[in-house]
């Protein structure tokens, strides 16, 4: 019999413990979560790379609205539980929705700590904990005013990093001699202060807020010994406690945190706890590790393991800002008892520094060069006898022998149980166990199937190297292909830095990515004018002169220097008057070449470029428009003739493709889109070897992807089957925006849908409907501005010096 488990809080905790719960019991318990936070679960140690940009909060979504369909899981969005009533078993939500359950896992996690100082309420004060106080500061960030941070441990560095890079003018405000005391010694904290202050941060240290000022709005800050600091906003990032009230007031016991046993368990045998809200053993926590620790445990338990416990481990720091490299663990005070090794580099920036006692490392402080942390993790966590290497132990695992190693040899010396992903609590056995067994040849694959790299992104570079090792040649992160020699970005990284940053123009673009080039070149302009186009429909004004030749002067260049012309016939379907038209256009400019085209379509070939205006002149005269034959876009929907004609025909394949093609023409794509819909299984119109394709059967509507017909050949991936055309057309619509808003420049759909994934493609498109709404509703948004015909534009006057001809000169005049 299953039971109602019910859980408060859809952070990354619960998330992670609600994936081992559905691979030990999948079937155990109906699940309902309260979200207060009105969104999916998301990364929140990524919510830096966010706030500077980075990133792009799609990026950082765990589980998105589909995975909650697919395993049957109720989730309210913006739903505050605001009572338990232990006695009844119910929780209810601020919206008056009351849940029974069998067991409750509480997960509300943390509030941040406000300083009661004057002026801690006004407008412009913010704290740095979830995503609606990232979106805020991006929100003051475009006055590029000044910020003050205060707090300069791990939250206020990352928040300091992020609005510097959104170019504000930012002063960290910290009340004790260096940064990050916690997990840092002095020199450490002195090193990571001028890095900081190299960024054009201000840092102020012993700095004593007294007050925050202004009229209405936050104005300045004043220090307790007089200092006055201009502001416009100011971030608090000075500390967080377990957000517990709610349990308080059910009753159940609190002391900093919720009390929970090793078993997660609290005072009510049907209540656990876990994340940062769980007091465990005495202990609270906040970094990842060890709540990814909690689940473990409290899915066990869910799971009927009453074996299971939670271990407390050290968990290493890290500090997410790009460009400083920076690990700390365990203890590193100064005793008696204790011996230290240090090196420093002043002028290479590097400060390494072990703490032992009885020849075991129990703190570790890295500055700098942080690749051997994972050793020292290891030699910790296993508390090795260091004795025999101590001389040369502060090199690195690299040194040990006497003389440096090849470092990938130091990775291979790793032992399989050494920690790599201290997040995720990956091994080095893990690793390459999965990489070996399930085939895996690039590191986004190895984050799908172990999670390591997939959380904070710092063990990467050793989770690339165990991939080198294990798989040699087949993996070559080099193939990430910069978009050309102007800049050293890829393709993706590109798109993602547009949305991200708000990039709405060409120089924009490569001003902020710092392209090498003053103004591109042949490859990137085409790249980077399509990317704009998509991401920015309503805004962004299309430069020709970034486009190839033939969709410039929207024809065909041929090899004489000619054109040729296509127009739409929608569906391939034509009739008397248009072919009449078409034959007058033909006589009177002299066409020399007539010819039906695959597509199901008229080509004249052999116009002179300053014929075009005119001939379309007279084909729009007609009711044609472009067919886009030159396009990176949709050019033609093959159909047959259907149930109208065909006694097999199932649907009106004919009506539907013309439909497909008059509601789609217009878009622009990375590459060219060519569609076919067959009216039977017979599929005369060839639906199966097209970019997308449609079968009609008599239960619906079978869709089709990824299929090719060039220079490659390949049958098309079935992405499923519907049963309506309306929903048909939703389905080629949003499989078609995706295509638009994640492929690379001149990448058709089959090698797209290969490099993502078709099962990720049938998820977003087929189990997600949220997802493919929001995809179909962006396409429709965007062909308000794109389903303009370009030949009726040129006939009007627009572009017209493109079709002048050149004119003779001799010598003497072109000397003038």
């Amino acid at each position: 019999m299953t039971e109602k488990l019910v859980i408060i809080g859809n952070g990354m905790a619960p998330g992670r413990m609600l994936e081992h719960l559905l691979e030990q019991a999948p079937d155990r318990y109906v699940v309902t979560i309260f979200n207060a936070e009105p969104r999916v679960n998301y990364d929140r140690i990524m919510l830096s790379p966010v706030l500077s940009g980075e990133k792009a909060f799609e990026e950082i979504i765990i589980h998105g609205d589909g995975w909650y369909i697919a395993n049957g899981i109720t989730l309210y969005k913006g739903h505050k539980i605001v009572a338990i009533d232990r006695t009844a078993k119910t929780v209810t939500s601020d919206h008056g929705v009351t849940e029974p359950y069998d067991k409750l896992v509480i997960a509300t996690g943390s509030v941040p700590f406000i300083i009661p100082v004057p002026g801690h309420d006004l407008p412009g004060v913010l704290t740095y904990r979830d995503l609606d106080d990232v979106q805020a500061m991006l929100l003051a960030a475009q006055s590029r005013a000044k910020a003050v941070v205060i707090g300069g441990g791990l939250l206020g560095l990352e928040a300091a990093a992020g609005l510097n890079s959104q170019g504000m003018d930012v002063t960290v405000l910290h009340v004790t001699p260096t940064l990050m005391e916690r997990q840092l010694d002095p020199a450490a904290g002195h090193l990571l202060q001028r890095a900081v202050e190299q960024r054009g941060i201000k840092v102020i240290t012993k700095a004593n807020t007294q007050a925050i000022t202004g009229k209405g709005k936050v104005e300045q800050v004043e220090l307790a010994d007089g200092t006055i600091i201009p502001a416009t906003l100011v971030v608090m990032a000075v500390g967080i406690r377990p957000n517990a009230a709610l349990a308080k007031q059910a009753g159940i016991a609190v002391s900093r945190g919720i009390v929970v046993d090793g078993g997660m368990r609290s005072n009510d045998p049907n209540i656990y706890a876990l994340g940062e809200c769980a007091e465990v053993n005495g202990q609270v926590y906040g970094l990842v590790a060890p709540l990814y620790e909690m689940a473990r445990v409290a899915a066990s338990q869910l799971a009927g393991n009453e074996a299971a416990a939670f271990v407390h481990m050290d968990t290493p720091t890290k500090l997410k800002v790009t460009g400083i490299e920076l690990f700390s663990l365990g203890d590193f005070a100064e005793g008696e008892d204790r011996q230290e090794i240090v090196l420093r580099d002043a002028a290479a920036g590097v400060y390494k520094r072990l703490v032992l006692r009885d020849d075991r490392i129990i703190g570790t402080v890295l500055y700098g060069e942080t690749a051997d942390g994972a050793w020292f993790n290891d030699l910790k966590k296993k508390q090795t006898d260091i004795s025999q290497m101590r001389d040369t132990l502060i090199f690195g695992q690299s040194y040990q022998g006497g003389a440096s190693l090849d470092p990938m040899a130091a990775v291979a010396a790793l032992p399989d149980d050494a920690e790599i992903c201290g997040c995720n609590g990956i091994c080095k056995g893990k690793i390459t166990g999965a990489i070996t067994a399930k085939g895996l040849t690039s590191l986004d694959d190895v984050r799908a199937h172990t999670k390591a790299s997939a959380s904070c992104g710092s063990c990467t570079g050793l989770v690339e190297k165990l991939m080198a090792l294990t798989i040699g040649d087949k993996y070559n992160p080099a193939a990430v292909q910069s978009m050309c020699g102007c800049t050293t970005l890829g393709h993706d990284e590109v798109r993602r830095l547009i949305k991200a940053k708000s990039l709405k123009t060409i120089p924009a673009v490569m001003q902020e990515l710092e392209w090498t080039t003053s103004c591109g070149c042949a490859k990137c302009r085409p790249a980077l004018n399509y990317y704009l186009v998509c991401d920015w429909p309503d805004e962004y004004a299309d430069d020709y002169q970034s486009r190839f030749i033939n969709e410039r002067v929207h024809a065909n260049i041929q090899k004489d220097g000619t054109y040729s012309v296509v127009p739409r016939m929608w569906g391939g379907v034509t009739n008397a008057a248009e072919l009449r038209a078409i034959a007058d256009v033909v006589d009177k400019f002299d066409i020399p070449m007539v010819k039906v085209t695959g597509g199901q379509r008229i080509d004249m070939l052999g116009i002179r470029k300053e014929d075009l205006p005119a001939v379309w002149a007279d084909l729009g005269q007609a009711g044609f428009v472009s067919g886009h034959a030159y396009a990176k876009g949709l050019r033609t929907v093959k159909t047959c003739v259907g149930s109208d004609w065909c006694r097999f025909g199932t649907q009106d394949s004919t009506g539907f493709g013309v439909r497909i093609e008059k509601f789609m023409w217009g878009s622009w794509t990375p590459a060219k889109v060519k569609m076919a819909v067959s009216g039977c299984p017979r599929n005369c119109a060839e639906a199966t070897c097209k970019d997308v394709g449609v079968i009609c059967v008599d239960s619906g509507y079978e869709i089709h992807f990824a299929g090719a017909a060039g220079l490659d050949i390949k049958g098309t991936e079935v992405l499923g089957l519907v049963k309506t055309e309306d929903e048909a057309l939703e389905h080629i619509v949003a499989l078609t925006q995706m295509y638009r808003e994640q492929g690379r420049y001149l990448e058709r759909i089959y090698k797209w849908a290969k490099r993502i994934g078709i099962a990720e493609i049938k998820r977003q498109i087929m189990d997600d409907g949220e997802k493919r709404k929001a995809y179909f509703d962006r396409f429709v948004f965007s062909q308000k501005f794109a389903q303009v015909d370009p030949w009726s534009e040129r006939v009007s006057g627009k572009d017209k010096h493109e079709f002048r001809p050149m004119a003779s000169v001799g010598f003497a005049q072109a000397a003038e």
